[in-house]
């Protein structure tokens, strides 16, 4: 009887992990270049009720006034004359944000009145105020 040769053992088949990856790379960046980057006020306040409030869905822009009349940007306490710049300097990255003025109920009517005009002269189209229904 004739002896049978035995063929050597054959590699596992194997799958190519290189186009997935490349699929999820791209996924990754279509997602960072379309996600809208919210600009937080950086303080809690406790803000007036209006039972005419609604909610806005695409504010991506928040400043903070705290009871004592102190303005926040960005979790940074800024001048009132500065809130113009920073503004301005926001819209730059999306033209078409839109403001929304966090007021503390016990907040003076002056300086909610200052950011209102300070955005309206940085060119901001849509500025809202807080408030809790």
């Amino acid at each position: 009887m004739a002896k049978k040769k035995l063929k050597p053992a054959q590699d596992e088949a194997q799958i190519d992990m290189t186009p997935m990856l490349d699929i999820v790379f791209i996924m990754l960046i279509f997602f960072i270049v379309t996600a809208s980057f919210v600009k937080e006020s950086g303080i809690n306040v406790e803000k007036p009720t209006a039972e005419t409030a609604e909610k806005k869905p695409k504010a991506n822009i928040f400043v903070g006034i705290d009871s004592r009349g102190d303005i926040y940007m960005l979790k940074n306490k800024v001048d009132k004359d500065a809130v113009k710049a920073g503004l301005e300097d926001m819209l730059l990255e999306n033209p078409e944000s839109t403001v929304v003025i966090q007021a503390d109920n016990r907040a003076d009517a002056g300086v909610l009145l200052a950011v209102l005009d300070a955005a309206k002269a940085a060119g901001v189209n849509n500025v809202s105020v807080a408030a809790d229904q």
